[in-house]
């Protein structure tokens, strides 16, 4: 239904060009005047009534004048084709409107920004990075610049080009957008990675610290930055950088609970981490921080009664599958031998169903899995996905 209501329209665009070319040609002698409309008209209509729309279009394609009044119905077109997974057939129509020695500056600008989408979509980088940069470098016109560095570095971070993608994204460009200041502050995590492996901490700190002026919500720059101070044995100040992350995002503190617990540990201040815990608890609740401090207080007391009675009352304000595995668990320890094997039993079809579960997903397109990925496979959003936890995903 709506490729015949887009070709609807392209009919009455051929019917308006022809008008209009019609028009520019009144003092032209009529007998010169070919009256070729009429019959690819009816041709293409035709192939319309008979469903054979890619007839159809070629049929208009070649009715349709290229002149100054029907360039936004070409570009229109290619676009179509483009939308429709056609995109070859895009790049022949933007071409060919290209190639038109009467097209003015702005008009030969937007066909070069149409052509590099084609060349986006048919995985032409090189050919669109050509175009985006001319276009970068040469616009006149603001908006379409903007347009042509916003497709530029989507391109570039494609390509994992990490530091030229930074370089076209202007402070403007990034104050402007906040989906770009998100992925910049990820590019600034990539470089810093990529400093940390080759053994260059201080500008892999230097990134860091960049990200997350970029974006203060970064949770992966305080993540890589706790990891360093770990790996240099400069616990407190892990554990600081820790705790900042529930309030940038309380739905990634499960991620940063097992170095925080890491961290504690090599301090060997066990009542430290219980007192966090108790905080994260009042702050950012979640399983996830119920079922650390209910080991962590099994392990300081020897017995499990206190570990029961904080997963239960957890239990009893969010389900979840991890919870009844936990539970189950302490159950089996101090249960006789005959109940012994209905907890396990029990357990096993809970842990069946746990394991069945993603632990992570996108919260802008649906994408689950267990691993996280800082940009996400399916839409490639930076920082969207994200641990799930409780009983909605479960």
């Amino acid at each position: 239904m709506p490729d015949l209501l887009l070709l609807a329209l392209l009919l009455a665009a051929v019917a308006i060009g022809w008008w209009l070319g019609r028009r520019e040609r009144q003092g032209a002698d009529p007998a010169t005047q070919p009256p070729t409309l009429a019959k690819d008209y009816f041709v293409g209509l035709n192939y319309l009534l008979n469903e054979q729309q890619d007839q159809a279009i070629e049929t208009f394609i070649g009715a349709l004048e290229v002149n100054s009044d029907t360039i936004d119905t070409h570009i229109a077109l290619g676009n179509l084709f483009r939308s429709r997974g056609e995109a070859d057939r895009a790049v022949k129509v933007h071409q060919n409107l290209l190639a038109r020695p009467t097209l003015t500056d702005h008009q030969g600008d937007r066909v070069q920004l149409e052509l590099s989408r084609d060349f986006l979509h048919l995985g032409l980088l090189d050919r669109a990075e050509r175009l985006l940069q001319g276009l970068v470098r040469d616009s006149q016109d603001d908006a379409l610049r903007q347009s042509a560095k916003r497709l530029l570095v989507d391109l570039l971070e494609r390509e994992g080009e990490w530091q030229a993608a930074l370089d076209v994204a202007t402070p403007q460009l990034v104050k402007q957008h906040e989906d770009i200041a998100r992925a910049a502050a990820h590019w600034f995590c990539e470089l810093a990675a990529r400093e940390r492996q080759s053994a260059s901490p201080t500008l892999a700190r230097r990134h860091l610290k960049q990200a997350l002026a970029t974006d203060p919500r970064c949770v992966r720059a305080n993540l890589l930055l706790a990891e360093m101070e770990l790996d240099t044995a400069r616990y407190r100040q892990a554990i600081r950088l820790l705790r900042r992350i529930p309030d940038q995002d309380p739905a990634f503190t499960p991620t940063m609970l097992e170095p925080l617990a890491r961290a504690y540990r090599l301090l060997d201040d066990e009542p430290g981490l219980i007192d966090c815990l108790h905080e994260l608890l009042d702050t950012a609740p979640s399983i996830d921080v119920t079922l650390l401090l209910a080991e962590t207080l099994r392990h300081q007391h020897g017995t499990p009664q206190t570990a029961q009675a904080l997963v239960s009352e957890q239990l009893d304000r969010q389900v979840s599958l991890a919870g009844i595995d936990y539970l189950l668990t302490l159950y089996q320890q101090t249960s006789a031998e005959t109940a012994k094997e209905r907890f396990a039993l029990l357990q096993r079809h809970a842990r069946t169903l746990l394991q069945a579960q993603p632990a992570h997903r996108c919260r802008r397109c649906g994408f689950t899995g267990d691993q996280l990925h800082w940009r996400c496979p399916r839409c490639r959003s930076w920082g969207t996905i994200k641990p799930i936890s409780g009983f909605p995903a479960e």
